[in-house]
């Protein structure tokens, strides 16, 4: 009998390049590792709010070098960033409350939309420099996306309930109690165990994690290394 998939999370937010980074890797190992991807929308203000940690670009070289590893990993992994000619305005004025508001509405009514959506959405801030944060260009990114006018107005409608604003806080929170101090955050449930992994530079360990080191691409990590026997301890936060 076959086993069943592993349950991994992934905690991000829009706002945040590397989330998507590592959200289109995992999207596209998906349905080659055995893993039951589920992706839970985040608000990353809260998160460096209570884990004490601040934006990268906040320290000075910290920023310098993420524009040049931002580059870097857009060629590599072919996902199609391009810096925000505003950049700080952008990361630490405009911010990303109202999309991922909308994110939960669409993951708690359309969840088969939810890759799709948060797709596109950054794309809009993260590739083509357009606003996330006014209803009319939400509702654009829904309706790119596939959701039609009526569903996306009414989920917009519905992102600013008290309902989905305590789910988005429920699942940031739920983020802090694993222990994140950033985004992505993945957290991957191994024999009923929490191991949580931060960043999107850490598929080999993931894939170690998973012994799925085997399929891994070529342009990631060489595949001649034997898929481990024995899984390592995880930490785990409580």
């Amino acid at each position: 009998m076959a086993n069943l998939p592993r349950k991994l999370e992934l905690f991000y937010d829009v706002l945040s390049p590397y989330s998507w980074l590592g959200f289109e890797l995992l999207c596209r190992y998906q349905n080659i590792w055995n893993i039951n991807l589920q992706l839970r929308p985040s608000f990353i203000p809260g998160i460096l709010k209570d884990s004490g940690n601040k934006p990268p670009a906040l320290v000075p070289r910290k920023g310098k070098y993420m524009m040049m590893d931002l580059q870097h990993l857009k060629n590599f992994y072919q996902v199609p960033i391009r810096i925000p000619k505003d950049f700080l305005t952008v990361i630490l004025e405009k911010g990303s409350l109202n999309a991922m508001r909308f994110l939960t509405a669409v993951n708690m009514e359309k969840p088969e939309m939810l890759e799709n959506v948060s797709r596109e959405l950054w794309m809009r801030i993260w590739s083509r420099d357009e606003d996330i944060t006014e209803p009319q260009s939400i509702l654009a990114a829904a309706e790119k996306a596939g959701l039609s006018k009526e569903q996306a107005k009414s989920l917009l409608e519905n992102s600013s309930t008290d309902k989905v604003k305590n789910k988005l806080k429920e699942t940031t929170s739920a983020a802090c109690n694993y222990g994140a101090f950033g985004l992505p955050t993945i957290v991957v449930h191994m024999d009923n165990k929490p191991c949580v992994i931060f960043g999107s530079d850490r598929m080999e360990m993931l894939a170690y994690l998973l012994g799925e080191l085997e399929s891994l691409s070529l342009s990631i990590i060489k595949t001649d290394i034997p898929c481990p026997t024995v899984l390592p301890t995880c930490q785990t936060y409580h």
